[in-house]
């Protein structure tokens, strides 16, 4: 009988295991029984682009604090440079991007396609850790700007005064209890915080264009100030394409965009494979979003240079990381401001929930299947612990300071951006479409430079980004060597000539020789045979099955069995498997085997010759080496009572 003790424990472990985090997918951090929300059988286009709002929109509450900083008088400048990049650059390749993956796993599984065997995983693996970045410091900064926001407000400025740091770590628990506790993506909640956020901005940026007119010579101080120090037209605009870089901060939105795509509903008539009413609908949403992000980007930098003191951008200044909070509360009184540092911080707040879904969405899409990961990372709950002792981390490393954030935040957006840029113009050449391919070639290289002035200017971006990458590397290898005896096929198929072979012999002792192919002529298996039958001292009138794995790609972890039968040299016959393991292709089928006939097969191995570690480094690498104790360990681990496991017979 279970102990109370044991009774919570189980309980616990359950709720802690409940649903699958692969929330791009659509499926509900529920049991699998429950019927999903309307949320999960998709919303109109519009309301999905608040949920990634939540996220691109959000930045307005640093940006323009962070142009100032980076280009001085010259940021409305940069940042018609930054909304040109946009529309011209990003948000064609992301409609590609769109078009071409649109189940939302993004540039990162185009490539993925790209490259097999070892290399493309960990290719995938790299890209993985600066998407971690990319979201990880979306949770942080937007967690830290957030808590600026209300340590500067005026009515709590003097009670919440150095205690920045704590709040943001409050703020990132909270969000981490909201996924704790089961989260579905809010999308009410996210039109409703865009919607007011969006209103709160365009009374900003109203009452700041208003004020630039009425003090007209803030715009001829603005000007004057300009020219004196850069000189003539063509030296500014080098200067804002130089500090341009600095601004990419700007570009955050659209990976998100593409990563929610499974919620945009689409017409009645959308496959799985080809949804193309879904595809359509959020390259509406990617455009709106970008036009909407534009013009808000190049009013508020605007604004903001012209009527803000430049010192108080500085660190310390009452402006700093909260530019247009700063004008809320100068122009439209401390109550507005109140309600726009509110505002602010809940879509701060929730952009980190948005970064968070992405996190859920995008790694156990990838670690899990390529068995570099626990089955536990597959739970929404374990990896929202984790993603939040990340965040706790990085916010101390950092001291919750938005700038200091912003070069590893820049870093991620811009590698998954130069990523998809490649992607599709690789997709373009394939597709054979000329023109665009030498387009989508251009905007890579526009995003290769940015990326490349980002990390030289700001080094920390990538230190950051190559922690998160060795980290996953690491954690993945590891989880890999530790689940290297998984019983790891998915499901078994025979063809009639297999299964006919299988049910033949289970009307004796069913025994299989596994053998390695080399000539495959009628010497090979006449000689295998007398061999396994002096090994293990068989009489001659044993029957035998041979069963010969074709090692495909031994990178792969989880795959399917397919068993074709077949009749060599008159008599010999032979299941011909391919799969990524030997021993474990071995296991699943003697298991299948033992399932379709009700009795216990054998299998006969010879030793493996050399050294031991060697072989063993051979199977983890390559799926080969010392094959039959790793089959019988196979079999130990998937089997516990071993009066139902297959024997294994080496001699």
């Amino acid at each position: 009988m279970a102990t109370p003790h044991e009774t919570r424990t189980s309980r616990v472990r359950a709720w802690m295991l409940e649903g699958l985090s692969d929330m791009g997918k659509g499926k509900p951090s529920r049991p699998k029984e429950t019927a999903p929300d309307d949320g999960h059988r998709g919303q109109p286009w519009y309301r999905v682009m608040c949920l990634t709002g939540v996220d691109y929109f959000s930045t307005l509450g640093y940006q323009p604090g962070i142009a100032a900083l980076a280009a001085g008088l010259l940021s409305p400048v940069a940042t018609i440079v930054l909304v040109i990049v946009t529309l011209a650059g990003a948000l064609p390749v992301y409609r590609r991007v769109a078009e071409e993956s649109p189940h939302g796993e993004g540039s990162i599984a185009m490539l993925s396609r790209l490259l097999s065997f070892w290399k493309g995983k960990l290719f995938v693996l790299t890209l993985l850790g600066f998407a971690a970045t990319d979201f990880l410091i979306t949770i942080t900064l937007s967690a830290a700007d957030a808590s600026t926001h209300l340590v500067e407000n005026p009515h709590l400025e003097s009670t919440l005064h150095d205690k920045q740091v704590l709040i943001t770590m409050i703020l990132i628990a909270l969000l981490g209890a909201v996924f704790l506790k089961g989260f579905l993506e809010a999308i009410g909640v996210a039109v409703a915080l865009v919607g007011i956020y969006l209103a709160l901005n365009a009374v900003v940026v109203v009452t700041g264009l208003w004020q630039v007119i009425t003090e007209g010579h803030v715009v001829t101080d603005w000007t004057a100030a300009l020219t004196q120090e850069h000189g003539n037209v063509f030296v500014m605009i080098g200067v804002a394409l130089i500090v341009f870089p600095k601004l990419a901060l700007g570009l955050s939105g659209f990976e998100t965009g593409v990563a929610v795509m499974p919620h945009v509903k689409g017409d009645e008539g959308d496959t799985e494979t080809r949804p193309l009413g879904r595809i359509r609908d959020t390259k509406k949403l990617l455009t709106t979003a970008a036009l909407i992000m534009s013009v808000f980007l190049i009013c508020t930098s605007f604004i903001t240079t012209v009527l803000i003191p430049h010192e108080e951008f500085e660190s310390g200044g009452k402006a700093n990381g909260r530019a247009l909070a700063y004008l809320a509360h100068e122009y439209l009184g401390n109550i507005f401001g109140t309600v726009y540092d509110v505002s602010t911080i809940l879509i701060l707040w929730f952009a980190g929930a948005s970064a968070m879904a992405g996190l859920l969405n995008l790694m156990p899409r990838y670690l899990p299947k390529y068995g570099m990961a626990p089955h536990w990372a597959r739970a929404v709950r374990p990896m929202v612990i984790v993603f939040t002792l990340v965040a706790f981390l990085v916010t101390w490393i950092f001291d919750a300071d938005v700038d200091a954030q912003g070069g590893a935040y820049a870093t991620g957006v811009l590698v998954l951006i130069c990523s998809a840029a490649i992607a599709v113009t690789i997709a373009a050449r394939k597709a054979g479409q000329k023109g665009w391919t030498i387009g989508f070639g251009i905007i890579s290289v526009v995003f290769l430079y940015t990326t490349v002035v980002n990390v030289i200017e700001r080094p920390d971006g990538v230190k950051i980004g190559a922690c998160f990458i060795a980290g996953i590397i690491l954690i993945s290898l590891l989880s890999r060597l530790g689940r290297a005896f998984e019983l790891r096929v998915t499901h078994v198929e025979l063809d009639a000539m297999a299964e006919r072979f299988i049910r033949d012999i289970s009307h004796r002792t069913p025994r299989f020789i596994a053998n390695e192919p080399d000539a495959r002529d009628l010497a090979e298996y006449r000689e295998k045979i007398e061999q396994i039958r002096a090994d293990n001292d068989l009489p001659t009138s044993e029957d035998f099955v041979f069963v010969e794995v074709v090692v495909t790609d031994p990178s792969e972890f989880e795959a399917g069995l397919t068993v074709r039968g077949e009749v060599l040299h008159d008599r010999y016959r032979v299941l011909t498997v391919e799969s990524s393991s030997v021993p474990n292709a071995l296991a699943a089928l003697l298991l299948h085997a033992r399932d379709l006939t009700g009795t216990i097969p054998h299998v006969y191995f010879e030793w493996t010759e050399g050294n031991p570690f060697a072989n063993f480094l051979r199977f983890f690498l390559f799926g080969q080496g010392e094959i039959a104790p790793v089959t019988r360990e196979v079999l130990r681990e998937a089997e516990q009572d071993r009066d139902r496991r297959p024997h294994v017979h080496v001699g």
